[in-house]
């Protein structure tokens, strides 16, 4: 058990004791109510994330360069889902810490990411290379 989740159980517990000491059961039913409207405004925002995720290819996204300037450290893989869109690719085996995810787009660059206990550690984005046209020579499809 980390500290955040004893942290939050003992703010919780003195949650409860409060609105028994405020209002008495009048109290504690409107924690009560409070903390099942937070639930269900989370529950709705991870079912409306995995909605449109559903609706996309595995591992794709629009922009991969895009993706790689809006990634920050320790976000979380919901929200990265959210940025993209899209499931990742998953490239680690079930169960394997770090988790490692990629998002491809049409040009076929690609972002790989790592998450460590659900967190963004690290990423990195890959570009192709193209072949460079000897010189003297034009580019397909330009204009003579």
């Amino acid at each position: 058990m980390t500290w955040q989740r004893i942290l939050t159980l003992l703010a919780a517990i003195a949650l409860g004791a409060l609105a028994w000491r405020a209002g008495g059961w009048a109290g504690l039913a409107l924690l009560a109510s409070g903390l099942v409207l937070w639930f269900m405004l989370n529950y709705t925002r991870i079912v409306t994330i995995m909605k449109r995720a559903a609706d996309r290819p595995i591992g794709h996204v629009d922009s991969a360069v895009m993706l790689n300037a809006r990634l920050k450290p320790k976000m979380p893989l919901l929200n990265v889902i959210g940025l993209t869109r899209a499931l990742g690719e998953r490239l680690s085996p079930d169960g394997a810490e770090p988790e490692v995810y990629r998002w491809r787009d049409a040009g076929d660059s690609h972002v790989t990411a790592e998450f460590e206990n659900g967190r963004l550690a690290r990423w990195q984005l890959a570009r192709p290379t193209g072949e460079a046209a000897p010189a003297g020579t034009p580019a397909p499809g330009a204009a003579s």
